[in-house]
């Protein structure tokens, strides 16, 4: 049996990147304890949810959890940097000292006996500042300790390319750059472990439901809405791998 602790970003980065992962591992006997960086204050939502957004995305990540039947859900309550990090300046999460927040997280890995870390590949996704901080502080904690780390991605080429055909056909913003696409993620030669989730599409499909405040946003469309309404055989087929880099 093994404890593992998934060490995410912002609410709702569990549903996307690791939600079939932590479920097929609880079913399995595993302990699964999901930790959430920042307090995602600044993700992008409509006017329903944009009073006390804090609040919105802590209650959603709490009946995610539950959905995914963890064992435990622990907020560190970092404010939310902001995808261009222009939020929070001062003491948002993306401007502190990885080591600081590493020696924190080695408490908490060290109350629980956890001997498996999930963190973000070193691109940091698509290069969310929070997401690459997630890849320094588990980085840190790899380096103090002899737990196993493994970092959470997704096969750069066929995202690039969905990318480009995107901004193509005039999909995305007239200032979009497809290329910001082309350094990001994993390349699939590097990532060593593909879990098959098909068997728990269905619970992940309810996580991404769960975190209403970000599949709504006045005047744009949401990936998480978009993901929502899919059937379940091209859900299947576009979510049900997820994909995991072993460091040495």
């Amino acid at each position: 049996m093994r404890n593992l602790l998934f060490l995410h970003a912002h609410p709702d980065d569990e549903a996307l990147l690791t939600a079939g992962t932590m479920a097929r591992a609880q079913s399995l006997g595993h302990r699964v304890h999901l930790v959430v960086a920042t307090d995602g204050s600044a993700g992008l939502t409509s006017s329903h949810f944009s009073h006390d957004l804090a609040s919105h995305r802590s209650a959603e990540l709490a009946q995610s959890g539950k959905i995914l039947g963890v064992t435990s859900v622990t907020e560190l309550g970092y404010p939310d940097s902001g995808l261009l990090g222009q939020y929070n300046a001062d003491d948002g999460f993306a401007g502190l000292d990885p080591a600081v927040i590493a020696t924190r997280l080695n408490e908490l890995i060290e109350d629980l006996q956890i001997d498996t870390l999930i963190g973000y590949d070193q691109a940091g996704g698509y290069g969310h500042p929070d997401h690459l901080q997630v890849h320094k502080v588990a980085r840190a904690v790899h380096a103090l300790t002899s737990i196993h780390l493994f970092e959470a991605t997704l096969p750069r080429e066929p995202i690039f390319r969905a990318v480009k055909l995107a901004s193509a056909l005039s999909l995305t913003p007239s200032d979009f750059d497809p290329e910001t696409f082309s350094h990001s993620w994993t390349p699939k030669v590097e990532i060593t472990h593909r879990v098959n989730v098909r068997g728990y599409t269905a619970l992940k499909k309810k996580s991404i439901v769960a975190h209403a405040s970000q599949s709504t946003a006045d005047g744009t469309i949401r990936t998480l809405a978009v993901l929502s309404r899919l059937p379940k055989p091209i859900f299947d087929a576009l979510l049900g791998t997820e994909y995991f880099v072993k460091v040495t």
